[in-house]
């Protein structure tokens, strides 16, 4: 509160002497109680010291806030960046002059001291599932099944949902990312969609009955060591496909 009054009074000095030309600079000190070599010391133009930073901050406040609104505007479009990533920024920066390296710690630290950053771990999420999360669709959807339902007469203890689980060759893992700290729940990852998969078909209607999982998977004929050298259950089915 002290500093904020002191940096007020100096203010007020510096308006005072460039209004009145008769007013000296050891005038307006006396006048606002602030130190004449302050005064001279800020018209020409050095910055306050509580808005400097320690040579030990390798990265500016206003780079600081780029990589902020970088990482922010990377979360909004699904590709919250890990925490390398992070590193990564900074240290691109610093390479730009020639400077070194941010320590290992560095990007923990910073995402800790911004309070619009957190840490979590992300969720996986399709690429062609994330084309779709449209509410408008959505609603369009549902309401075609109401009308479905209406029209036929189904009950709903009939309804079994569809649900499957792809096993996708070289998939994104869950990992650590920076995400928006607003955000709730874990941070979803994109995977692009031209991945080779296997897919586990799962449907259970609503009273809790289940079908038996059906196994799709990429490939032209079945191949013995899948029932033979494996524990595959033998009431499960499989069906290898081409299509891609």
């Amino acid at each position: 509160m002290q500093s904020t009054n002191k940096e007020a009074r100096l203010l007020l000095a510096i308006e005072a002497f460039q209004k009145d030309k008769k007013l000296s600079i050891r005038k307006a000190a006396q006048l606002y109680n602030i130190p004449r070599t302050t005064i001279s010391h800020r018209m020409d133009g050095l910055t306050p010291r509580t808005e400097t930073r320690a040579n030990c901050y390798k990265i500016t406040q206003l780079e600081e806030k780029v990589i902020v609104e970088y990482i922010l505007d990377m979360d909004r479009r699904g590709f919250p960046p890990k925490i390398k990533g992070v590193e990564d920024m900074a240290n691109y920066i610093l390479e730009s002059r020639n400077a070194k390296k941010v320590g290992k710690l560095w990007a923990h630290r910073f995402v800790k001291h911004y309070t619009e950053l957190k840490i979590c771990f992300s969720r996986v999420y399709d690429f062609q599932r994330a084309l779709y999360e449209d509410p408008k669709l959505l609603e369009e959807w549902f309401q075609l099944i109401s009308n479905i339902q209406a029209k036929y007469g189904i009950l709903d203890c009939d309804f079994y949902n569809f649900d499957e689980t792809g096993f996708m060759i070289r998939i994104i893992s869950a990992a650590m990312v920076v995400t928006d700290a607003e955000r709730r729940g874990r941070g979803k990852a994109v995977q692009p969609g031209n991945r080779e998969w296997a897919t586990a078909i799962i449907c259970g209607n609503r009273e809790g009955e289940t079908i038996l999982p059906f196994l799709v998977v990429q490939g032209q004929i079945h191949l013995s060591n899948w029932y033979t050298e494996t524990d595959f259950p033998a009431d499960w089915a499989i069906k290898p496909t081409s299509n891609r």
